[in-house]
């Protein structure tokens, strides 16, 4: 059963100018002076509230509960002179309209009350840089032991190459790029080092030919199809050195804690669109493994936000049982040390995988949602 996104934080597409003349709600102004002002008749149950920015600068717009801060709805990128729709589910309670306008401290606006029972569950407390910090410099201890496991199998890898030993290269090949696909929340991080590493062919002018081909996908393309083992010494020589130049690198770069959230929820955006339709292999038909490397990152990432994440997000449980649930059909194409390559799974076997990942990537989306970094003081 698929989870929707948290439907508190909703938001209806923008659009320039005023608001529908057909809207029942006057519009609630945002602004350094006028924060809230026009919010009439305030009611419970899911409702749209018309958001306008009065002021002369961008600004973000919060629905938060009073005194306790949980973040009920939000806009972003809200453009002075713009009017756009925010949809909320509100029980009873005490809310207000926190202003954030560009270059300015938060504003939170008049309070306004509704009767009723109050509904749990459908607000979460915001998120600060300071609450990322420590779980962004875990992370990045984790990616720093990574590496080193990624230089040491990529020097192997190139070592087979280089000793004309190709079986052992062959062997050698896949440990080497999962140690790298674990690593997926610090992309952000690798800059240019990611496309020298694990770049794919598409696109370029002359394709698998094509001299910009490098990494891991290039070694690979030359494993799998014949080539000797002269021809592959430079790529994989060129694969090793970029590693160890990540790994130098590394030491001065840092994970942006605002990236964790997003990452935990792309690692598996990208494992569909490139492993699981097949797009990304290059000959080894080992996509299915590099899948279950990713979910084994994804879950790195979940592990250093869950203390933020377990009385944010109610539905953590189910999204680590549909990660479970991946991981299991994903093990079940593994026999004897082989992957099933993807063109070769059943028409059975692949639905389930598809429809498996988009579950896990549905649940994972609200965890991007929620780690976001929101100003609130």
């Amino acid at each position: 059963m698929r989870v929707p996104l948290l439907a508190v934080l909703a938001v209806a597409a923008a659009t320039a100018g005023c608001s529908s003349a057909k809207s029942a709600q006057p519009a609630i102004q945002v602004s350094v002076s006028h924060c809230g002002q026009g919010w009439s008749h305030p009611h419970s149950g899911q409702q749209t509230l018309q958001i306008s920015n009065t002021g002369d600068s961008p600004a973000e717009a919060y629905v938060v509960e009073v005194p306790g801060g949980q973040v009920y709805g939000e806009l972003e990128n809200l453009a002075p002179g713009t009017t756009r729709a925010l949809e909320v589910t509100l029980g009873g309670g005490r809310y207000a309209i926190r202003c954030v306008p560009d270059g300015s401290d938060p504003i939170t606006g008049p309070i306004v009350r509704i009767s009723g029972p109050a509904r749990t569950g459908t607000g979460f407390a915001p998120i600060s840089d300071n609450d990322l910090y420590g779980p962004a410099k875990t992370y990045q201890a984790y990616v720093t032991r990574g590496l080193v496991e990624l230089a040491a199998r990529t020097d192997a890898l190139a070592r087979a190459v280089a000793g004309g030993d190709l079986g052992a290269a062959r062997t050698a090949w896949l440990p080497a790029h999962l140690a790298y696909e674990r690593l997926g929340a610090a992309y952000g991080a690798f800059g240019d080092f990611d496309g020298e590493i694990n770049g794919r062919p598409d696109g370029l002018p002359k394709g698998v030919a094509d001299p910009d081909f490098t990494g891991f996908h290039r070694v690979e393309y030359g494993l799998w199809h014949g080539e000797p083992a002269a021809s592959l010494k430079g790529p994989a020589g060129k694969l090793a050195a970029a590693v160890r130049g990540l790994q130098a690198d590394f030491l001065k770069e840092q994970v942006d804690p605002a990236d964790l959230g997003l990452r935990a929820h792309e690692i598996l955006e990208g494992t569909m669109r490139f492993e699981l339709s097949g797009e990304a292999d290059q000959g080894s038909g080992t996509s299915l493994a590099t899948a279950a490397a990713n979910i084994d990152g994804t879950r790195e990432v979940l592990g250093v936000l869950r203390p933020l994440l377990v009385s944010r997000y109610p539905g953590l449980p189910g999204t680590d049982a549909a990660l479970a649930r991946l991981d299991r059909l994903l093990a079940d194409q593994q026999r004897g040390g082989t992957w099933t390559p993807v063109d070769r799974l059943s028409v059975t076997d692949r639905q389930r995988l598809d429809a498996a990942a988009g579950d896990a990537v549905e649940r994972l989306a609200p965890v991007a949602t929620i780690c976001a970094s929101r100003r609130t003081t």
